[in-house]
């Protein structure tokens, strides 16, 4: 029934999410560089995702409900641990000669939301094949 919402609605959705990610992970981001690349990941996911979704033969509601997803789920991967990512960033970027060790807890927390919001993007997906 979710995937069933009308175009223009997932549309909306899109609309919202998309500027929100954007501000959400520049703000996550330390340096210029960080928050210039964290930019462009709308446009090279909807770029990607089109011609997936033209490949595959998905909806227009299908192709915005998998990029709104992707977007939200980069957001919950990041958002909770960004102090300690930031970081990290901060000190790669500063010393590019040293290898800066990741915080595992970090680490643990991007994999574990990663699969669980997978798991419930693939959930809903499926539930409404």
């Amino acid at each position: 029934m979710f995937l069933h919402l009308p175009a223009y609605a997932w549309i909306l959705i899109a609309a919202v999410v998309t500027p929100a990610h954007i501000a959400l992970m520049r703000w996550a981001m330390p340096t210029p560089k960080g928050k210039r690349s964290v930019t462009f990941i709308p446009l090279v996911l909807g770029a990607v995702l089109l011609m997936y979704a033209v490949v595959k033969s998905y909806s227009f509601s299908v192709t915005l409900y998998l990029y709104s997803s992707v977007l939200i789920m980069f957001l919950a991967m990041i958002l909770p641990v960004r102090k300690r990512v930031a970081s990290e960033i901060l000190e790669q970027e500063e010393n590019p000669d040293i290898k800066v060790k990741v915080d595992t807890l970090s680490l643990v927390w991007i994999t574990f939301s990663l699969f669980v919001t997978m798991g419930i993007v693939v959930a809903v997906w499926l539930s409404n094949s």
